[in-house]
């Protein structure tokens, strides 16, 4: 999990196994920030639609989420407006991209995920120097 700001710069990354669903995985990314920059708006895919999410984001930290619902959805929560803000998530895409420019990321090597952890912090430092 990563989250980037308007830039694509990483605020945040976590690491967990593949079997929780992201939704579960949002806060406790953001507990493991390492900007200090205020998030006003959060967009992420249609695997972040849920209500539950939207409102604890809300009420906790102040935080919109920007996501397209799910086909399966009765009755649509996203209108348009804010769905335009949906078109800069390649953002997000283009930092991982950039952290598989680090070979040791791509495929996991280490046997323990704080080192693999510590890799990525590592791989972000790298990103953020090259950009300031």
């Amino acid at each position: 999990m990563a989250i980037a700001d308007a830039a694509g710069l990483p605020i945040a990354v976590g690491i967990a196994s593949a079997s929780p669903h992201e939704i579960t995985l949002v806060e406790e990314t953001l507990d493991q920030a390492f900007v200090a920059d205020v998030i006003h708006r959060m967009i992420g895919d249609r695997a972040y639609d849920s209500n539950a999410l939207d409102e604890r984001l809300l009420e906790e930290r102040g935080i919109e989420l920007i996501a397209p619902n799910l086909s399966s959805r009765a009755r649509q929560t996203q209108d348009g407006r804010p769905l335009r803000r949906y078109r800069r998530r390649w953002k997000i895409e283009r930092l991982f991209a950039w952290l598989h420019n680090y070979r040791r990321l791509v495929v996991r090597w280490d046997r323990h995920a704080e080192n693999f952890l510590g890799f990525v912090h590592l791989g972000c430092i790298c990103i953020l120097f090259r950009h300031f």
